[in-house]
């Protein structure tokens, strides 16, 4: 089974996806394939180099991340061109390393855990959709703790992505992280019975 973990911007969703990892799911993480898709010398590194300029890399050929990232919260077609250009690699590495998961023939759970899995359609290449969720009020306080910044660029962030009230309906489950832990950790239970069921067997 290929479960789709997402959320906005600081909502909790690497929590939940450590939370998984913990009961037996094995993760592919976006975000993970991400940094390797724009490594040195790859076609990913090439491209954005072609497209943002040397002014986004560091002296050593490395990403410099923060950079592409203030470049492309400030301006949504520049955003979009980064999405479209790194979209492809992204889903292949991906789809890679599930083949390779499934390869063993152990009835596994794997979850994607994808930031933009709405936003970049990618919602039919999963069966189960799962969406961590905290109010958007909520979402603005842990970020602007989380990452030191200024309530201002906070918002600005969360408005650079899909509205976390707009991603409910896509929801199979929905995993409310604005409680404590304990209660997080009690719903991700439920709904690990609930995919163990559907799923069978699952390698520890």
């Amino acid at each position: 089974m290929i479960v789709g973990l997402t959320g906005g911007i600081a909502t909790g969703k690497s929590t939940v996806s450590r939370m998984l990892k913990e009961r037996g799911a094995a993760i592919v993480d976006a975000d993970r394939v991400a940094r390797q898709v724009v490594e040195p010398g790859t076609e990913g590194s090439s491209q954005i180099r072609e497209r943002f300029g040397a002014a986004v890399f560091r002296s050593d050929g490395s990403l410099d991340r923060q950079a592409l990232g203030r470049l492309v919260f400030a301006d949504k077609k520049a955003r979009l061109d980064l999405n479209r250009l790194l979209h492809p690699l992204i889903i292949r590495r991906m789809e890679a390393e599930t083949n390779h998961l499934q390869a063993d023939g152990f009835h596994r759970i794997i979850v994607w855990d994808v930031p933009l899995l709405i936003e970049e359609k990618m919602t039919n290449l999963v069966e189960v959709v799962i969406v961590v969720y905290i109010p958007v009020e909520e979402q603005k306080m842990r970020l602007t703790q989380r990452d030191g910044i200024s309530i201002e660029e906070a918002c600005s962030r969360i408005a650079a992505q899909m509205p976390i009230e707009e991603k409910k309906p896509f929801a199979d489950a929905l995993i409310d992280n604005s409680g404590t832990l304990a209660e997080t950790e009690r719903q991700v239970d439920a709904l690990w019975q609930i995919l163990v069921s559907k799923n069978g067997s699952v390698r520890p």
